[in-house]
């Protein structure tokens, strides 16, 4: 599979039946403060309050059913853990969560409330793979990576898709950057609607490892 819009928008298809439409809201008080127009894309009202849900669905929804017959495996400390159990939940398929142990305690309950089966390890990248290894070996479960994946990218994409048929005028993104899924799926909605429009990823401060890795 490659990522383009046509990607883009056969997935915005298959998931349409299992997300929200989320709305677009504008703030009067904030575009005097800035000196411009702003739109936001509120993804925190999605299902499980996060983009993750387009994502997740769209990969669990893409398998065969020989594929997805022996369930999905994950590593995520969250909101891709919860999205990955809703999504194995709506398609009826085990989802099988690595999280860290240090989890924030209300993620983790967001996860078993969609039926995830989760294995704890210890807190780093390394110890989430490895366990994610395990499991796929023992349970022959279909890898759905955070954002390594082409099919979570161009589920993630479609919030894009939907801003831009909202709002075409646009002439800017600011684009959260983690893994990079949402920002891949936003880059290529975005330039292939309108060429000339801008992306810009953003990160805290205080957690900038994608600025740091240029």
């Amino acid at each position: 599979m490659s990522l383009d819009l046509a990607a883009i928008r056969i997935a915005h298809d298959r998931i349409r039946p299992h997300i929200i439409r989320t709305p677009v809201l504008t703030n009067e008080w904030l575009d005097a403060a800035c000196g411009g127009r702003l739109f936001f894309k509120c993804e925190n009202l999605q299902h499980v309050g996060a983009f993750k849900a387009r994502g997740a669905t769209n990969a669990i929804f893409s398998l065969s059913d020989a594929e997805a017959v022996h369930g999905v495996a994950t590593h995520s400390s969250g909101n891709h853990a919860a999205a990955v159990a809703r999504a194995a939940q709506l398609r009826g398929i085990p989802a099988f969560i690595v999280m860290p142990s240090n989890s924030n305690a209300a993620k983790i309950r967001n996860v078993e409330r969609f039926g995830g089966r989760i294995t704890l390890c210890e807190p780093t990248n390394a110890a989430r793979e490895a366990a994610c290894a395990r499991l796929i070996t023992e349970t022959s479960a279909t890898l759905i990576h955070p954002f390594n994946d082409y099919r979570v990218m161009a589920g993630q994409g479609t919030a894009t898709l939907e801003l831009l048929e909202d709002h075409p005028e646009l002439d800017l993104i600011l684009c959260p950057v983690g893994g990079g899924g949402l920002l891949c799926g936003t880059a290529v909605a975005a330039k292939s609607l309108h060429a000339a429009i801008r992306i810009v990823a953003t990160e805290p401060a205080g957690a900038d490892d994608a600025a740091r890795s240029f």
